[in-house]
């Protein structure tokens, strides 16, 4: 039985890599600089995760031995059984991290492959909010903020994809604040969350803005 290793941005990573070594592939005739791109690959990989055994780690090198466009992607395809999805998490849980909202639109949970989410997004257009779960730390974390479409196109924030971006604001309340003081905290992200699961490969900037709203 397969274990579960790959998160999603790791698997965008993986496939970053991959699409960029079969270019090369494609353009390239000098072998001494095809191998070497075939070794970035695969340490590229790699090193996108924290640890992994010698096992795995064989799994993700069979990259660099790869030539036609048919085994990249028997290579991906072989890979899917190793993703790590998104935690279970039911309508009510949601429902809970948002306990204000009465009236809480959320998408169908049964409809999404959750192998493909580094964060649960979506918006709701007549209040013209988004909504945003993450796992943190062993639990999740709701954050909801009032969006304005910015009709330009930027790097969003966290998956530093050039696309139309939507500017966010979440209330937040400092330390010590009195009960009706607040303070917002800002920034750039996609207006289309699904595009930007299949696109993030660093959580680091998502984590940070969510450390940053939650205090």
């Amino acid at each position: 039985m397969n274990t579960p290793f790959i998160r999603n941005h790791q698997y965008n990573v993986i496939k970053k890599q991959a699409e960029f070594l079969q270019k090369t592939l494609r353009s390239v005739a000098d072998q001494s600089v095809l191998k070497t791109v075939r070794y970035r690959t695969a340490v590229n990989m790699i090193e996108a995760f924290s640890s992994l055994t010698t096992e795995r780690e064989h799994l993700l090198e069979q990259v660099s031995s790869l030539e036609t466009a048919h085994e990249f992607q028997n290579y991906l395809i072989a890979l899917e059984p190793y993703l790590e999805p998104f935690p279970p998490i039911t309508l009510k849980q949601i429902q809970k991290l948002f306990p204000k909202n009465k009236k809480l639109k959320v998408p169908d949970l049964q409809s999404i492959d959750f192998r493909y989410v580094t964060y649960l997004s979506w918006v709701d257009i007549a209040t013209n909010k988004l909504y945003i779960v993450y796992p943190f730390e062993g639990q999740f974390i709701g954050i909801e903020g009032r969006i304005t479409p910015t009709h330009k196109k930027g790097y969003c924030m966290f998956c530093n994809r050039h696309q139309e971006l939507a500017f966010i604001t979440v209330k937040t309340k400092p330390a010590g604040a009195l009960p009706d003081q607040y303070s917002s905290i800002g920034q750039y992200v996609c207006m289309d969350g699904h595009a930007c699961n299949q696109s993030i490969t660093d959580t680091s900037s998502l984590e940070k803005f969510i450390v940053s709203v939650r205090k």
